[in-house]
C-alpha cells in the first residue's frame, strides 16, 4: 500500500456553521454521489463552561476535491434528550448505502461523574438525501454488554458475502493518570455481524494485536476490499500522556485479512505517516477509506484531533483496475 498525500482540504474556521461551531471537523467520512462527494463531520460547540458538543455536519466538495461546493446549514441528526447515550455528542458518523436506503451509525456521547465519559452506537436512516438523519429510536443498537462494559463507538459498517459486518471498540479499564489523577481509558477494536443492520451479533474478541503495550488505544476502524483481502486502517496511541508528550499522540495503523476472521498487523506496510512539518506533523487520526470513480482515498484528521480541519490522500499502488476489484 503506497498513498500520496493531497493535503488538507477542509477547515472549519473557513465556514460559518451553525451553534457557534467554530472548532473540529473531526471523524470526516465520505458519501459518493454521481457528481459530487459529501463529507460528514462532527464539529465542536463550546458551552459557557467550557465543555463541548459535538454535532455533525457535512460539506459537499466536486469530485476533484479542490471545490467546495457546499454545506449544511443545520446539524444532520439532533442529539439525544436528557439522559439519553447521545446527550452531549455524536461523534463520529458513519454512513453506508444499501440499495436506495441510506443507514447511519453514530457513536453517542453522555457525561459521567467518577470519569468523563460513556458511549454507545445508534442507528438512523435519511428520506432526504442524506441532508438529515432519523432515529430508529432513543436508545442504541450496539450498547456496553458483559464482555463490553462500557465506551462502545466508531461503527464502521460494510456489507460482504449478503451479511452486514461492523467494526467498532470497546473500553476495557480506565487507568489514572500518574501525573494528576485523572482517569484515562484505553479501548480497543472488535467486531459483529448482523442480517439486517440493526440486530447485532458480537464476536467478543480483541481483532488487532498491540504493537505498544498492552493499554494502547485503538480507534476508528475503516475496511475496504480489493481483489480478496480485506484492508483496515485505524489509529492507534498511547493511554497516557497522549496530549501532551510528543510521540504519545494517535498514528495510522494497518491491518490485512483473507476471511474477516483474522487480521494480520502491518504497519510497516500502511503506505503512510506523520509528515515532517506542518498540520499532520504530530499526529494523523480518524482515518475513513473509500472508492471513488475507480481510485482509493483516504480522509483524515491530524494534529490536535481534527481541531484544524481534515486533509486526503489517494492510493497510489494497486490502483488498475480497481473498478471492479472494490466490493
Amino acid at each position: 500500500m503506497k498513498w500520496q498525500k493531497l493535503g488538507k482540504i477542509f477547515d472549519p474556521a473557513d465556514i460559518n456553521l451553525p451553534n457557534n461551531c467554530v472548532e473540529f471537523a473531526r471523524s470526516p467520512q465520505a458519501l459518493v454521489f454521481d457528481d459530487y462527494v459529501r463529507i460528514y463531520f462532527s464539529a465542536a460547540e463550546r458551552e459557557p463552561d467550557g465543555k463541548l458538543l459535538s454535532r455533525v455536519f457535512y460539506v459537499d466538495f466536486d469530485k476533484s476535491f479542490k471545490k467546495m461546493l457546499g454545506y449544511s446549514s443545520r446539524e444532520v441528526i439532533p442529539l439525544g434528550e436528557l439522559g439519553s447515550f447521545d446527550e452531549h455528542g455524536i461523534f463520529p458518523f458513519n454512513v453506508y448505502r444499501h440499495r436506495d436506503t441510506l443507514m447511519a451509525y453514530t457513536t453517542g456521547w453522555n457525561r459521567k461523574a467518577a470519569v468523563s465519559v460513556d458511549a454507545a452506537i445508534g442507528y438512523a436512516t435519511s428520506t432526504d438525501g442524506g441532508k438529515t438523519f432519523q432515529k430508529l429510536g432513543q436508545g442504541p443498537v450496539v450498547a456496553p454488554s458483559l464482555h463490553e462494559p462500557f465506551l462502545v463507538g466508531d461503527a464502521f459498517v460494510a456489507h460482504f458475502d449478503d451479511s452486514f459486518y461492523m467494526w467498532y471498540i470497546h473500553g476495557t479499564k480506565w487507568l489514572q493518570d500518574p501525573a494528576n489523577g485523572a482517569p484515562q481509558r484505553v479501548y480497543k477494536i472488535t467486531s459483529a455481524r448482523s442480517d439486517d443492520g440493526i440486530h447485532w451479533c458480537k464476536d467478543n474478541r480483541h481483532l488487532i494485536s498491540d504493537v505498544l503495550d498492552e493499554n494502547e488505544c485503538q480507534a476508528l476502524p475503516a475496511v475496504i476490499k480489493i481483489d480478496q483481502t480485506y484492508h483496515m486502517y485505524f489509529c492507534y496511541r498511547h493511554a497516557i500522556g497522549f496530549r501532551d508528550q510528543a510521540g504519545k499522540g494517535y498514528k495510522l495503523g494497518y491491518a490485512f485479512s483473507t476471511d474477516l476472521v483474522n487480521w494480520t498487523r502491518d504497519d510497516a506496510n500502511a503506505g503512510i505517516g506523520l509528515s515532517d512539518t506542518g498540520w499532520d506533523s504530530q499526529m494523523m487520526c480518524y482515518p475513513h477509506v473509500f472508492h471513488c470513480d475507480g481510485k482509493v482515498y483516504m480522509l483524515y484528521n491530524g494534529n490536535e484531533f481534527g481541531r484544524f480541519g481534515f486533509g486526503l490522500a489517494r492510493l497510489e499502488s494497486d490502483t488498475h483496475n480497481l473498478n471492479h476489484k472494490l466490493k
